[in-house]
């Protein structure tokens, strides 16, 4: 018998002060179960990190043709495409093909080779950004899953602040590539 997602539903209170963004989302994450918490927490910090009204979980690990987050457009064009880890150039080429925009959200003590391996090979795609998160925050927003959690993000002067009311976790992303498409 084949091992079902476990479902976790989230209350994510936005704060972002650098793009004027307040909102509270009701979200429910489906968790693969090969997916581990510090990969679905990390996929959450995408989410609250390009936060928007029309912003949307992607089918994740079971679907290889959708983003980890994504926001389409009212016609269903793809305006921003983010996955989170360390994706394939290839994977990560052909979704600038299909996306205004990808972002690339890595983590991870392998993530500096990663990037060191690939990043000459993406050196002409204006489209990605790629940002890379410190290897000590994925275990520290893991301790925050619950299958219910109530968590407050807030974002400003580039610093990401994510709380659940007993655990705080600072993060401060670090660009290793910038978009240059305006």
């Amino acid at each position: 018998m084949a091992l079902k997602a476990t479902i976790h539903k989230v209350d994510l209170t936005i704060s972002d002060m650098d793009r004027g963004y307040y909102g509270t989302h009701a979200l429910t994450i489906a968790r693969h179960p090969s997916e581990t918490e510090e990969r679905m927490m990390v996929r959450l910090l995408a989410f609250a990190l390009f936060a928007d009204d029309r912003l949307e979980f992607g089918k994740g690990l079971c679907a290889e043709d959708e983003a980890d987050v994504w926001l389409r457009d009212l016609t269903g064009e793809i305006v921003c495409w983010i996955d989170v880890g360390q994706p394939d150039e290839k994977w990560i080429r052909k979704a600038c093909g299909r996306s205004g925009s990808v972002v690339v959200l890595s983590y991870g003590r392998a993530a500096d080779v990663w990037w060191k391996n690939i990043a000459g090979k993406l050196g002409r795609q204006n489209k990605l950004t790629v940002l890379n998160i410190d290897p000590e925050i994925p275990p520290a927003l893991a301790e925050m899953t619950e299958r219910g959690m109530h968590l407050q993000c807030t974002l400003q002067d580039g610093e990401v602040w994510m709380t659940d009311g007993v655990r705080s976790v600072s993060i401060v992303p670090r660009t290793l590539l910038a978009s240059r498409v305006a």
